[in-house]
């Protein structure tokens, strides 16, 4: 048996007539930018979030980088993010010339309550929390923290497309939030995109511009923006996989519960049940274990891929290496040297499932 750990081709398979059927339309349409897709994407997504707004962007990095600049975050500025996190994230802060202030990871790998407002100073501006893996971040106390030392929360919800917290959805659950859709993700295009969501109407006015070379009308550009935008082939791949995304999510949720109860090894530690009121749209399902190299061994001679999320913390990249203090950072490392992705997607049989069980109890 061989069980890839993750296969566009074999998902989208189930699909690929709407697919095609989809973007014949637009390639016969004649109009590719700005166009009718996008609009749909934008009006569908901005529901199914519960926002007011949606602006769809070139990438999640361009996302997370037009709204530090809608908020007018710059040099001189301080933003929190977490320590354990995907790259994007810092590189966003980097990119507006703020700096980056890393906050660590708690027991669910997210951003830790606990360790946050300690790194609060008079040159803080905003929060990041990422909802890292499809886990909703502690979003109520870093709401409170932020309303009491008046700082945006810009939501990293990159991987978290349908997750929620007392059925409010990530996107939903701060100032403004940030959104990829690269392929793999729970919502994901045939390429990079990405979207925007807000219930801030100035802000979502500012970054429609932005994101257009800063015009709302042809050859008028009023701000200094960018070329960031949705295209309609994207928008209309992602007409198509939002119609399927909480059934998909839902087949994770089910995968994500049968290794929860199942698995049991002494050696292998288990991500934490969502908690009370929490929904996780599950984007990796990541364990952690010791001697990581030889346990991924192991289940590459049982037939089954791993991956890691993440190998390299971003105070460990060569983008970073001078800027912090490693010794700072040694829950974070550590994570990065336990953690292991297992498989976990919609058309994963039982049988794959059931064969994932059981090598990983019997691990020695």
């Amino acid at each position: 048996m061989n069980i890839p750990f993750f296969s566009l081709k074999r998902e989208n398979a189930l699909i690929i007539d709407e697919f095609i059927t989809a973007t014949t339309a637009v390639i016969r349409s004649g109009h590719y930018i700005l166009g009718s897709e996008l609009l749909q994407f934008e009006e569908n997504f901005a529901q199914y979030t519960g926002t007011k707004y949606c602006i769809g962007v070139g990438n999640g990095l361009d996302a997370l980088v037009l709204i530090l600049r809608a908020l007018d975050i710059k040099e001189g500025d301080e933003v929190l993010v977490p320590s354990f996190t995907f790259i994007a994230t810092w590189l966003a802060v980097s990119q507006v010339g703020a700096s980056i202030v890393p906050v660590a990871a708690d027991d669910s790998y997210n951003i830790s309550v606990e360790d946050l407002e300690r790194h609060i100073t008079d040159k803080t501006k905003a929060i990041i929390p990422v909802h890292l893996f499809g886990r909703p971040a502690n979003m109520k106390s870093i709401n409170e923290i932020a309303k009491k030392h008046a700082l945006y929360v810009i939501e990293d919800a990159a991987q978290a497309q349908g997750s929620s917290i007392n059925q409010i959805k990530c996107g939903n659950l701060g100032d403004i939030a940030a959104f990829s859709f690269y392929p793999v993700k729970n919502l994901g295009a045939f390429g990079d995109a990405g979207a925007i969501t807000t219930n801030n109407k100035t802000l979502a006015a500012k970054i429609y511009k932005l994101r257009n070379y800063g015009s709302s009308e042809k050859y008028d550009h009023q701000l200094k923006g960018v070329n960031s935008r949705l295209d309609e082939i994207q928008a209309a791949v992602l007409n198509v996989n939002l119609k399927y995304l909480d059934a998909n999510n839902s087949s994770k949720n089910k995968i994500a519960q049968r290794y929860l109860s199942a698995i049991n090894n002494s050696k292998i530690t288990l991500p934490k049940a969502a908690e009370a009121g929490s929904h996780i749209g599950w984007h990796q399902f990541v364990i952690r274990v010791k001697n990581r190299d030889v346990f991924m061994q192991y289940m590459q001679k049982n037939g089954i891929d791993t991956m890691i999320h993440y190998p390299i913390a971003p105070h460990q990249s060569g983008a970073y290496a001078r800027d912090f203090n490693p010794h700072d950072y040694t829950n974070t490392e550590l994570l990065c040297q336990t953690v292991v992705s297992i498989p976990i997607y919609p058309s994963l049989s039982d049988k794959e499932i059931n064969h994932i069980i059981n090598s990983i109890n019997n691990y020695e």
